[in-house]
């Protein structure tokens, strides 16, 4: 792909993440959406695999479902109360299918289906741009809506997000994949303190997008796609490696590192709202998720391949690590001590 048709669509990206977060809108919200997935589209099928392909026309399929059903909850409302404000949403029914339509967006469970089969037909960095950058609008609608929205139908879909999410990543051998049911998993906390505490969602989803980010880099620097790959990077940058092992036990949760701030402040808020049993079966459910990071780390660090392997070692690498690599792990590691800080400013 020549670099002005990549220019185009990441300005376009960026435009329609802008415009989503930043109108008061419905009409103008909804544009912004469709921006964004008319741009990500051809960076998902640039490679014109046939898995490429099927995962961009997935995406499209679901996308635009999801972006009509947004459309219809906002005329539905500005029917019945004559208000096409954001903040404004308050007939039940509207209310019932932005949930649908929002979760469809996201990728949560039941509507997840879509998601680790569109990031196993793209490349890394363009499923970095999946789970993070396109995330953004959809949590924003969210946060914006979540008064008008039922804790009870949030809290249903975020448990059985956390469950799904551990539980299918168990089994799989693709990096990709794995990341997808992460992340599934991640919203899922997301989804359960957004009712109670907007800020605490928006919080958990910087940090969810700064350890995500620095896993993906990582994995793309050392080009990795299977488990059996990560097995023989060890060879070819040994520090990497080791701080990729930190990394993933970050996202796991894991004190005293950067990803254990955002669930320990949900399950503390959830206590406060009366809602331990919640909190507790979340809790438990990132149990299944810390498995599959361990199995993650275990494969990148600490196995070394069998004689026999069919992957050829690699050369040790001399070229210096991307700079946004090494900031990006070291936050994802070291932000807990200033977490005072970092709840003044949110």
């Amino acid at each position: 792909m020549n670099p002005q048709a990549k220019l185009i669509f990441a300005l376009s990206l960026t435009l329609g993440t802008t415009l989503t977060i930043s109108s008061n809108h419905w009409i103008m919200a909804w544009t912004g959406l469709e921006i964004n997935t008319l741009a990500i589209l051809p960076l998902i099928s640039k490679s014109h695999h046939p898995r490429a392909i099927e995962a961009a026309t997935k995406y499209i399929l679901v996308q635009a479902a999801a972006s009509a059903l947004v459309l219809f909850s906002s005329m539905t409302n500005a029917w019945h109360t004559g208000q096409w404000d954001i903040t404004q949403l308050s007939h039940p029914t509207s209310c019932l299918i932005l949930t649908v339509a929002l979760a469809m967006k996201l990728g949560l469970v039941p509507f997840h289906f879509w998601f680790p089969e569109v990031l196993q037909g793209s490349s890394l960095i363009v499923g970095l741009l999946l789970s993070t950058l396109m995330k953004f609008p959809p949590i924003t609608l969210l946060y914006l809506t979540s008064p008008s929205l039922k804790p009870s139908i949030l809290m249903t879909m975020a448990i059985l997000s956390a469950a799904l999410g551990g539980w299918m990543g168990l089994n799989q051998t693709q990096t990709r994949k794995i990341l997808a049911f992460s992340s599934i998993s991640h919203l899922g906390w997301m989804a359960i303190i957004i009712a109670y505490s907007p800020k605490l969602a928006l919080l958990n989803f910087y940090l969810y997008t700064l350890m995500t980010a620095a896993v993906f880099l990582s994995l793309n620097s050392i080009k990795a796609l299977k488990l059996s790959t990560l097995m023989t990077t060890w060879t070819k940058t040994p520090s990497l490696n080791a701080i990729l092992l930190l990394t993933l036990l970050s996202l796991a949760g894991l004190p005293p590192l950067t990803g254990f701030l955002p669930k320990w402040l949900i399950i503390q808020e959830l206590t406060k709202q009366e809602v331990a049993l919640a909190a507790t079966i979340i809790a438990l459910l990132s149990l299944l998720g810390l498995f599959f990071y361990l199995r993650l780390a275990y494969c990148a660090t600490i196995t070394l391949p069998p004689h026999t392997t069919n992957h050829m070692k690699q050369w040790y690498n001399t070229k210096p690590t991307n700079t946004m690599v090494a900031v990006l792990t070291t936050m994802s590691l070291m932000l807990l001590p200033i977490s005072p800080i970092i709840l003044a400013v949110v």
